[in-house]
């Protein structure tokens, strides 16, 4: 027996939404009634990560599209090569699941996918940003926190103190990628993964493996997470996310990539209009009034993205999630 199933059968996701994103999968039962499932994409893709997350999101609430997958949704690249597709979804404690891929030529894939949590819930932001390019692959895996984790003793060990074991299983087939500034830090747990490798598939199922597990991980502290009716602890979530998504917007190193492949207007609209959503709207707080350490003369900001010159060239946090400064160089 064969049943073919597509989340566009569902009255709460758009088929226009779903079909150019491959959401569809088979599952096969045999006599003894297993069932198989094989999802429909290319041998490596990481469209397979954004299917897997919403499946799991799909299983645990109800997932509606949001109003920015009008406006964004597909893009060609300068080049008329590469392609960019973009997904959004809101549900129920979920402000905003978004995802963009970017499928070029010579192997180049990027996977940027977060889940950010509405104000009322203090919940660490889902992030992925995996970057190929020939061989090479740059990823980033993380539940990040809402509270800097090094400071906030009680966010961190009410989100990761029981994540600490999920971190050990990937420290050494995902070892730590090299240098990271110390003022990037504040927005990292002790459970990122941050590591680079050579193109394989060993590598890019563990990889696969990683995610599903750290997606479960969040969709679990999700299903967990209590309303705060404190209106003073949601103006601080509030601002909390806010500070998060402007220091993203003005110093993620994708920004980039982006203007090469879309232009630099097209490029600041996709990063403070969709991949950081809300930085014009959840605040009115600029970035220099977050970080003034990053002002210049004329009200400029500095385009560096480490004024003090550190950074860790090792994982700072012990097996115990305990920040150790050790190695800051």
């Amino acid at each position: 027996m064969e049943v073919t199933l597509n989340f566009s059968e569902s009255p709460s996701m758009d088929f226009s939404l779903s079909r150019f994103s491959s959401f569809e999968f088979k599952v096969r039962a045999p006599l003894r009634m297993r069932q198989r499932y094989s999802l429909e994409v290319s041998a490596f893709s990481y469209q397979k990560f954004v299917n897997f997350a919403l499946e799991e999101t799909q299983r645990r609430t109800h997932l509606i599209p949001s109003p920015l997958q009008e406006q964004f949704s597909s893009l060609t690249a300068i080049d008329g090569q590469t392609k960019l597709q973009m997904l959004s979804f809101q549900a129920p404690k979920i402000r905003l699941l978004r995802s963009l891929t970017i499928e070029g030529t010579e192997g180049m894939q990027v996977l940027d996918f977060a889940v950010l949590p509405e104000p009322e819930f203090d919940l660490p932001i889902f992030c992925a940003n995996f970057f190929t390019a020939a061989n090479m692959n740059i990823i980033v895996l993380d539940l990040n926190p809402l509270y800097d984790a090094i400071n906030h003793a009680d966010y961190k060990q009410k989100y990761y103190g029981g994540l600490m074991p999920l971190a050990a299983k990937y420290t050494e087939p995902l070892p730590w990628g090299g240098k990271i500034t110390a003022e990037s830090m504040r927005f990292f747990s002790p459970i990122v993964i941050w590591t680079k490798f050579t193109s394989s598939q060993f590598k890019h199922d563990i990889l696969y493996s990683a995610f599903m597990d750290y997606y479960k991980a969040w969709l679990e502290l999700m299903d967990q997470a209590a309303k705060d009716t404190d209106d003073s602890q949601i103006i601080c979530n509030l601002e909390a996310q806010h500070k998060y998504l402007t220091w993203r917007a003005e110093k993620d190193p994708g920004h980039k990539i982006l203007k090469k492949l879309i232009g630099e207007t097209l490029a600041k609209d996709l990063v403070r209009s969709f991949l950081f959503n809300g930085v014009n709207t959840l605040g009115r707080k600029t970035f220099l009034d977050y970080f003034p350490e990053y002002h210049c003369e004329g009200g400029i900001i500095n385009a560096k993205r480490s004024i003090i010159g550190k950074s860790y060239e090792t994982r700072p946090w012990d097996t115990q999630g305990e920040f150790i400064a050790n190695n800051l160089q």
